[in-house]
């Protein structure tokens, strides 16, 4: 089977399943409370119909759900990456299932881990194939890879392995085996930004699902992704998310299975 040459398909407007003949059931939300689960939906021309909490925070699509409907693999992973998935689709669009694949997913964060993958068919009323419904699961035993060959690649796996120590450029180059210079210049050409601004970007998106799935104080969290304080944490959190850490939990915790808030005590 060839994969379709148009790649990233146009939005559509729904926000629900309507429109490929059958409806979200209520019990869907449940995927929502599961931490290590990505879930979704799509119809057959690819495009996202839904994806659960998880699957959000892993893709760094801090908006509503609803923002995302009819995005594409394309939108979201390299392109070697999103033509495997689209060749799993077409499998199960002819009526196939496709069970425990182990395959890499990729990452917000340039980075992929390696994940166990469930597809099956997606029917309507009359039985007619209108898309596909998946999870994926991590294994968390098998080491995260770039899904390039790029030589700053190994920055990239270093820095999601090391948020919760200081990060520096000399660090990261010396993952590369490449001197600062070099690797400055390779890693904006690849990434376009530079390393520090990538790891502090990093750093708050990674802290977005302890917000959502942990009972942890702002204060833990602040220490586990690297940042000086809780003071410093909220800081860089507005910067790129728009919101405070304990308005970012307080809007997400009644989508995500017996969180709590921020704890007694704490600031913004």
């Amino acid at each position: 089977m060839s994969v379709p040459t148009v790649k990233k398909s146009a939005r559509v407007k729904s926000t629900g399943l309507v429109p490929i003949g059958t409806r979200l059931p209520e019990l869907i939300e449940l995927f929502d409370y599961a931490e290590d689960m990505h879930v979704w939906v799509k119809d057959r021309q690819g495009r996202f119909l839904w994806g659960n909490i998880s699957w959000l925070l892993t893709f760094g699509l801090s908006k509503e759900r609803g923002d995302h409907i009819g995005m594409t693999d394309y939108d979201l992973h390299s392109e070697v990456l999103a033509s495997q998935y689209r060749l799993d689709d077409e499998r199960v669009h002819a009526g196939e299932r496709v069970i425990n694949r182990v395959e890499l997913l990729g990452r917000f964060d340039h980075a992929a881990h390696w994940h166990s993958t469930t597809k099956i068919p997606l029917h309507d009323e009359r039985g007619r194939i209108v898309g596909t419904v998946g999870f994926s699961r991590p294994l968390p035993d098998r080491k995260a890879e770039a899904p390039n060959d790029s030589p700053v690649s190994g920055a990239i796996i270093y820095a999601s392995e090391h948020l919760d120590e200081a990060l520096s450029n000399h660090d990261l180059a010396r993952a590369c085996g490449l001197s600062i210079r070099v690797f400055e210049r390779l890693f904006q050409a690849t990434y376009n930004t530079t390393p520090h601004l990538y790891v502090r970007q990093l750093r708050v998106r990674m802290s977005s699902r302890a917000l959502v799935f942990t009972h942890k104080t702002l204060a833990e969290i602040a220490a586990q992704f690297g940042f000086t304080d809780q003071s410093h944490f909220t800081k860089e959190f507005r910067r790129f998310m728009s919101t405070t850490p304990r308005v970012y939990r307080e809007q997400h915790q009644h989508r995500a299975a017996g969180v709590a808030g921020a704890g007694a005590g704490e600031v913004s």
